[in-house]
C-alpha cells in the first residue's frame, strides 16, 4: 500500500506518523512544497517577541527524524495536480524543475490555508508581510531591525498577539480594523471592548471602523497605509485579515467543497472520492453545539484530523468527533478565551439563548496575586443546555478555565452539570466557589425565569 500525503505540517505529519504505526508495511510519502515540516506555527509571534529563542525551536520533528521512522519526506516538492481516476498526482521538484507523476493507493490532501492578501497588499514594496509560516516570520524579523512604526491590518488572533510583540520591541503600533471592534469574530461586544482597553492602556493605537485602501512607498519600501480616514505612517505593515482554505487540489480530485469554503468530509476524513482524504486547516468539521458545518482552523483540530485520516488510510477505523470552537489568546497581561457559541452567534442562529456575566477574582479574593476575572456563560432556555462561555482575565493563565466548559460541551452538558462539577479549590487557584460555579448558579436562575 502506498499512502501519499500532500502537506507536511500539522495534519500531514500527524497522519503520516499514525499511518506507519497502524500499518508498518505501508509506504508513506509526504510531499511538502516548503522547506520545513512539523512545526508549531502558533509560536511564530512568540519567536518575534523573544519568548521563544528562535524559529528552529518551533520544529517538532526534522525530515531526517521522520525518515528514521520510515516516512518518506520530500521538501520543495509541490503537488500541482490530481488524477483521481488514474490514482496519480503531478509533482514539481523545485530544486530540479522536473515534473513527475506519482501513484497512490490512498491520498491525503492536507494543504492548509493561505493568508488573505487584499488587492492593495499584493505589492513588491519591502516591509509588507503576512505571518503564516517560518519564512514569513524570518522576513518580518529582518524588516523589524530598523523599523520604528508598525501598522497591523486586522484585529484577530494574529493581529492582537503581534500588537504586544511589536510594542514590547519598542515599536509604535497601530491596529487598523474594518469592523466596529477588535476580536470581532471571537467575543461578544463587552468582551471585545475589554480587549481593546488592554491594548490602548499599553500604548497601542486602535483605529476601528477603518478600511485600508492602499499603500504608499519610497525607494522600494513601504512608508504608509492609505485608509478611508486618511494616511498612517508605517515602516512595517503586517496584513492579518484572515485566511482562505487551499482547496484547489481537492477540487481537482473531484472532492466537494462545502458551504464554508473548505473541503467537505465525513467523520473518517473521506472526501467521497475513492481513496482521497482531506484533513487540517483546509477541511471543514461539524460543530458539536450547533450541529452545523464550520471552518475553524486551529492547531489541535488539524492534528486530530490528521491522526484520524492516518489510521483510516492505513486500514484502521477512527472517527473525528467534531469541534466546539475552543480558542484562547494573550495580549499583554490579558488572556481571553472562548468555547461553543457567543450570545451574538446564538442570536444569529435563532437559538433561544440567555447569558449571564460574572465579575470575580481568579484566586481567592484575599490572596495577594488575585486578579479580576470576567465570565460570560451562555445556555439554552428550556433545555438548560450549555452553549458557550467567554473569559477574560489579567492573569492570562486563569482563562484556561474555559476547558472545563469545552469538556461539558462535548458531552452536551447542562448548566446544572457545571454547577454540580467538583472543581478543585485552594486560595492560590480560586475562591471556594469558583467563578464558573457562580456563573452556573446565576444562569440556572436566569433560564428558569418565565419569558413574557
Amino acid at each position: 500500500m502506498r499512502i501519499v500525503i500532500v502537506g507536511g505540517v500539522a495534519a500531514g505529519m500527524s497522519a503520516a506518523s499514525r499511518a506507519v504505526r497502524q500499518n508498518p508495511r505501508a509506504e508513506v510519502v509526504v510531499f511538502e512544497r516548503g522547506e520545513y515540516i512539523s512545526y508549531g506555527a502558533c509560536g511564530l509571534p512568540y519567536v518575534l517577541g523573544g519568548d521563544v529563542d528562535g524559529f528552529d525551536d518551533l520544529i517538532a520533528r526534522t525530515p531526517d527524524q521522520m525518515r528514521a521512522r520510515g516516512i518518506g519526506v520530500r521538501l520543495r516538492h509541490e503537488v500541482t495536480g490530481v488524477d483521481a481516476k488514474a490514482a496519480t498526482i503531478t509533482v514539481v521538484d523545485h530544486a530540479s524543475g522536473r515534473s513527475t507523476h506519482e501513484p497512490y493507493d490512498k491520498l491525503l490532501i492536507a494543504t492548509g490555508v493561505s493568508a488573505i492578501r487584499p488587492d492593495w497588499a499584493q505589492t513588491d514594496l519591502g516591509g509588507v508581510h503576512v505571518l503564516r509560516d517560518i519564512p514569513d516570520g524570518q522576513a518580518i524579523e529582518a524588516s523589524l531591525k530598523n523599523a520604528k512604526r508598525a501598522v497591523i491590518v486586522g484585529g484577530g488572533y494574529i493581529g492582537l498577539e503581534l500588537a504586544e510583540t511589536l510594542s514590547c520591541r519598542g515599536l509604535s503600533v497601530v491596529i487598523v480594523e474594518r469592523d466596529a471592534e477588535v476580536a470581532g469574530r471571537m467575543l461578544d461586544r463587552d468582551y471585545q471592548q475589554r480587549v481593546r482597553a488592554e491594548l490602548e492602556s499599553n500604548g497601542v493605537e486602535i483605529r476601528c471602523g477603518t478600511t485600508v485602501e492602499g499603500l504608499s512607498g519610497k525607494d522600494g519600501r513601504v512608508t504608509g497605509v492609505q485608509t478611508d480616514h486618511g494616511p498612517i505612517r508605517a515602516d512595517v505593515v503586517i496584513v492579518a485579515v484572515g485566511v482562505r482554505p487551499n482547496v484547489e487540489l481537492a477540487r481537482a480530485a473531484g472532492a466537494r467543497i462545502g458551504k464554508t469554503g473548505a473541503v467537505a468530509v465525513n467523520t473518517r476524513q473521506e472526501t467521497g472520492v475513492e481513496g482521497v482524504y482531506s484533513a487540517g486547516d483546509n477541511t471543514e468539521s461539524t460543530h458539536r453545539v450547533t450541529r452545523r458545518k464550520v471552518h475553524i482552523p486551529l492547531g489541535l483540530t488539524a492534528n486530530r484530523m490528521g491522526r484520524v485520516a492516518g489510521v483510516n488510510m492505513a486500514g484502521g477505523d477512527a472517527g473525528f468527533p467534531g469541534v466546539v470552537g475552543s480558542s484562547i489568546f494573550k495580549t499583554f497581561a490579558l488572556g481571553a478565551a472562548r468555547t461553543g457559541v457567543t450570545q451574538a452567534e446564538a442570536d444569529e442562529l435563532g437559538l433561544n439563548a440567555a447569558s449571564v456575566d460574572v465579575h470575580s477574582t481568579d484566586h481567592a479574593g484575599y490572596y495577594s496575586t488575585a486578579k479580576p476575572i470576567y465570565v460570560r456563560l451562555t445556555a439554552e432556555r428550556g433545555s438548560g443546555r450549555l452553549l458557550g462561555a467567554q473569559l477574560i482575565c489579567h492573569n492570562h493563565e486563569s482563562v484556561k478555565r474555559v476547558d472545563v466548559i469545552a469538556a461539558l460541551l462535548h458531552g452536551r452538558g447542562r448548566v446544572q452539570d457545571l454547577f454540580e462539577t467538583d472543581l478543585s479549590y485552594a486560595p492560590p487557584f480560586s475562591g471556594v466557589w469558583d467563578v464558573l460555579l457562580v456563573a452556573a448558579d446565576r444562569l440556572s436562575r436566569e433560564i428558569g425565569k418565565k419569558q413574557e
